[in-house]
C-alpha cells in the first residue's frame, strides 16, 4: 500500500532541488531518527559536506542544512536528525515513511572535508549528538586513509542509546569487503556518555583536557605538528574545543585555505 503523500513525489520540485523518495527510516530513540533516499545520478557531493534538505510544506519548501551520512559512491542518501517536537522541519520529517517525497538540494557545501587540512598525521573528528553523520561519511571514503595516518571517531551523547551507527563502526566497517583492511589498520572509535553509566563518562572537551582520551588510547596529547581535527556538534563544544585547539597551536582551517583544524558552523537545531 503506497504511502499517502506518495502521489505528491510525482509533482516537480522547486528550482534548485531534486524530489526524491524515502527508502528507509531508522528510529534510533525518542529524539534520534536517520533515513535514506533515492539519489539522483547528477548530484555530487563530497564527503563530509551537507545539504539543503526538506519538505514541501502548504505549497512552499521548508528546508534546513543537513550532512550527508553516506558516502560519495553509495547509490542512495542518509541524513541522521534529531526530533524537535515543536520544530517546524524536525517535527514533520521524524514522520516520513518509506515511499514519502523528500526535497535535496541541488548543491553540496561546507567545511568539514579533507581538502581543508594539511594531511598526515592523526585525524581527529570530534562529534556530539547527529554532530557525528559528516564523519560517518568521511570514515567510509578511502581518500581518507589516504590523507591521515590514523582516523580516530570521538563521538559524546547523553545516553548510551544516542550513540547512533555504534555497530556500523565498531563491527561492521572492520569486516567491510572493500574498506575492512583500511580501518581495521587505521581507525579508533572512541565513543562517551555524558548523563548515564558508561566505560568512558564525561565531556569530550574534559576527556581531552585531562588526558584521558589520550591515554586510553595509547596515543601522545594532540600537537599541531603531528595532529589534525574537524568539530562537528553543539555550540558549546565547538566553542570548547575551538579553544582548546588554539591553546594548543592549532589554527582554523576554510575552502582554499588549509590549516590544522576546521569547524563544522551549520548545524540543525529545527
Amino acid at each position: 500500500m503506497s504511502s499517502p503523500s506518495a502521489p505528491a513525489a510525482q509533482a516537480a520540485p522547486p528550482p534548485g532541488f531534486f524530489l526524491e523518495r524515502v527508502l528507509s527510516v531508522h528510529h534510533w530513540t525518542d529524539r534520534l531518527f536517520s533515513f535514506t533516499c533515492t539519489r539522483d545520478p547528477h548530484f555530487r557531493f563530497v564527503a563530509g559536506q551537507f545539504v539543503m534538505i526538506g519538505l514541501m510544506v502548504e505549497g512552499k519548501p521548508l528546508v534546513r542544512a543537513y550532512s550527508l551520512v553516506s558516502a560519495p559512491w553509495e547509490e542512495h542518501l542518509e541524513f541522521l536528525s534529531i526530533k524537535v517536537q515543536d520544530g517546524p522541519l524536525t517535527s514533520r520529517l521524524q514522520h516520513i515513511v518509506p515511499g514519502d517525497g523528500v526535497l535535496i538540494g541541488r548543491k553540496a557545501t561546507g567545511t568539514l572535508v579533507t581538502e581543508n587540512l594539511v594531511p598526515g598525521g592523526t585525524l581527529w573528528l570530534f562529534a556530539t549528538g547527529t554532530g557525528l553523520a559528516p564523519f560517518l561519511s568521511l570514515i567510509r571514503e578511502p581518500e581518507t586513509y589516504d590523507r591521515f595516518d590514523r582516523v580516530v571517531v570521538a563521538h559524546t551523547v547523553r545516553q548510551v542509546a544516542e550513540l547512533a551507527y555504534r555497530e556500523l563502526i565498531s563491527s561492521s566497517l572492520p569486516e567491510h569487503d572493500l574498506l575492512g583492511e583500511l580501518v581495521r589498520d587505521k581507525l579508533l572509535y572512541y565513543p562517551s556518555v555524558t548523563r548515564e553509566p558508561f566505560a568512558t563518562q564525561g565531556r569530550v572537551t574534559t576527556l581531552v583536557e585531562t588526558g584521558r582520551i589520550f591515554a586510553d588510547l595509547g596515543l601522545p596529547p594532540m600537537s599541531p605538528a603531528a595532529d589534525r581535527a574537524m568539530l562537528c556538534g553543539s555550540e558549546a563544544m565547538n566553542a570548547d574545543m575551538r579553544a582548546l585547539l588554539e591553546a594548543r597551536g592549532f589554527s582554523e582551517g576554510a575552502n582554499n585555505r588549509p590549516a590544522t583544524y576546521v569547524v563544522e558552523k551549520a548545524f540543525v537545531t529545527k
